[in-house]
C-alpha cells in the first residue's frame, strides 16, 4: 500500500437511504445545514444497489446540466475530488481501469476503506464490497448512532467511510420504536417470500391518502432525528474531514399512483438532497 500524499483528508460519504429532497427540506435539519447549502440533485439510479455502485464509481448525484457534453460534466465533477481529498492532480483518467473509488483510494492514495451498511442488498457478499478493508452489514437497519460509535481513524493514513443509513428507508422507523408499531405493508417485510406466493392476479389494496401522508411524515421525522446523530458524527471525526451527505434515491408517496422506489419512472424517485463540505466546527 502506498504512502498517502501530504494533506490527504478523511472522506465520509453518508447515504440516507430513500430520502427525498423535499423530505429533507420539510425537516429543516439544523446540524446538517452547517456542512453547507443543500442542493436538489438527481440520482443515477432508482434502487439501492445500482445507485451505490454508481456512487462508488465516483459518480455522485448530478445536477442535470443542459447544453453540455456528458463527458465534460463527468470530468469537471470528478476534478472536485482534489478538493474533497486535499490531493492535487485527481483526474478521471486516474480512476481507470478500476473505475471504482475504493480501489483508487486504496491502491493509488494509500487510504483505509470501510463501509457500514443498513440495507441487506448491500451485504458483504454483494459486488459492492470490493477493495474495502472492512465492510459490515449492521445488526439493525435503523441505527446510524451505532455506526458513529464504530468509526475509527488512523493517525498515519486517511480513511474513506461509506455509511448507508436506514432510518429514512421504509418503514421509516427510529431505533427506539418497537417493531409492533411499524407500518405493515404486504410484501415489504419479506419481498423474496412474497414473490413466491400465489396471488392469482389479485392486487394488494393501495393506500389511502391519509396513510400515504403518515408514511411521508415518518420519513420527515426520521430526518429530524438523524440531524442529532449528525451532530455526534461531527464531534467524533477528526478535523479536516470532508463529508458528503446525500441519498441513493428518493421515494414515492402516492404521486401519480406510485409508492416506493425501484421499478418506478418518476422525478421524485430520482430527486435527492446533496450537501458536502469540511466537517463543521
Amino acid at each position: 500500500m502506498p504512502r498517502p500524499p501530504a494533506g490527504a483528508r478523511n472522506l465520509i460519504v453518508v447515504t440516507l437511504d430513500s430520502c427525498r429532497f423535499d423530505s429533507w427540506a420539510a425537516a429543516r435539519p439544523e446540524h446538517l445545514s452547517r456542512i453547507g447549502p443543500v442542493e436538489a440533485r438527481w440520482s443515477y439510479a432508482s434502487w439501492t444497489a445500482p445507485s451505490h455502485f454508481n456512487l462508488l464509481m465516483g459518480l455522485l448525484p448530478h445536477t442535470s446540466p443542459k447544453r453540455v457534453y456528458a463527458s465534460e460534466y463527468y470530468k469537471k465533477d470528478f476534478l472536485r475530488y482534489s478538493e474533497r481529498l486535499g490531493v492535487k492532480g485527481i483526474e478521471w483518467s486516474r480512476l481507470v481501469p478500476s473505475l471504482y473509488l475504493p480501489t483508487f483510494l486504496r491502491s493509488e492514495l494509500g487510504y483505509r476503506t470501510h463501509a457500514l451498511v443498513s440495507l441487506p442488498v448491500l451485504n458483504p457478499s454483494s459486488p459492492v464490497n470490493r477493495d474495502f478493508d472492512s465492510f459490515e452489514l449492521m445488526p439493525r437497519h435503523n441505527d446510524m448512532a451505532a455506526m458513529v460509535d464504530r468509526l475509527r481513524f488512523e493517525e498515519d493514513r486517511p480513511s474513506f467511510w461509506l455509511l448507508n443509513v436506514g432510518e429514512t428507508h421504509y418503514p421509516y422507523a427510529l431505533p427506539n420504536e418497537l417493531p409492533d408499531n411499524w407500518p405493515k405493508i404486504s410484501g415489504l417485510h419479506g419481498v423474496v417470500k412474497h414473490l413466491d406466493d400465489a396471488t392469482d392476479g389479485l392486487a394488494v389494496e393501495f393506500f389511502t391518502s391519509v396513510e400515504l401522508k403518515q408514511l411521508r411524515d415518518r420519513q420527515i421525522e426520521a430526518v429530524r432525528y438523524l440531524d442529532g446523530v449528525f451532530a455526534a458524527l461531527f464531534d467524533r471525526v477528526p478535523d479536516d474531514t470532508w463529508i458528503i451527505v446525500t441519498a441513493d434515491h428518493g421515494e414515492l408517496f402516492g404521486e401519480d399512483g406510485y409508492f416506493g422506489h425501484g421499478p418506478v419512472n418518476h422525478e421524485k424517485v430520482l430527486e435527492v438532497p446533496f450537501v458536502e463540505g469540511l466537517v463543521p466546527r
